[in-house]
């Protein structure tokens, strides 16, 4: 049976979504290409009609990941303008953001495996994480792009440490120690302005 154009354009953007979600459960190389397929209510048969190859679809799948993690920062920031990184802060180094692993932060979940792709997840990537560097340095104010670094990197490393613990306890401290932290440096960095 044929497809309509928009149908396959409905089934590719499924593709891309669901990829999403099961690269940042599994890593980019621990799904075939079958079961990501299959996780789109798709046959594997379909998948060369829509991508020229896996690497492909990561990229496209990275990319989308990251401008959803973006938007979900602008919203943070848009919910509370006055609060600057702690806006950001609270949902990301939140216990909720932590156990969202399908659908939380693709920098954490994939980030180790982004640098062993090929330059278009690369560069994926990069675009994220300079768009996450761009509102954080935003928030902190001008000319604090080695803070925004700084915060960025803090707020990654505790979400996936806290994600690699098993004592709850533990995990928390992280996230909390984290959060304290960046509240700390960004309290004194605007008292020296």
């Amino acid at each position: 049976m044929r497809v309509s154009r928009q149908q396959a354009a409905e089934n590719r953007e499924r593709v891309i979504e669901t990829a999403g979600r099961l690269f940042r459960e599994k890593g980019f190389d621990g799904i075939g290409l079958k079961d990501l397929m299959a996780g789109a209510g798709l046959t594997q048969g379909g998948f060369y009609k829509q991508f020229a190859s896996k690497d492909e679809l990561a990229a496209l799948a990275a990319r989308r990941a990251l401008e959803d993690a973006t938007q979900r920062w602008k919203d943070a920031l848009d919910d509370r303008p006055a609060d600057g990184l702690a806006a950001v802060t609270d949902f990301y180094l939140s216990e909720g953001h932590k156990e969202e692993r399908a659908q939380g932060c693709p920098i954490v979940a994939l980030g180790s495996d982004a640098a062993r792709q090929g330059p278009e997840v690369r560069s994926a990537f990069e675009d994220g994480i300079r768009s996450h560097l761009a509102m954080i340095a935003a928030a902190l104010g001008q000319d604090r792009a080695d803070e925004a670094a700084v915060a960025l990197s803090t707020m990654v490393g505790a979400v996936l440490l806290s994600r690699i613990v098993e004592d709850r306890t533990l995990s928390q401290q992280i996230l909390s120690a984290a959060a304290d932290a960046l509240r700390a440096g960004e309290a004194a960095g605007e008292s020296v302005r």
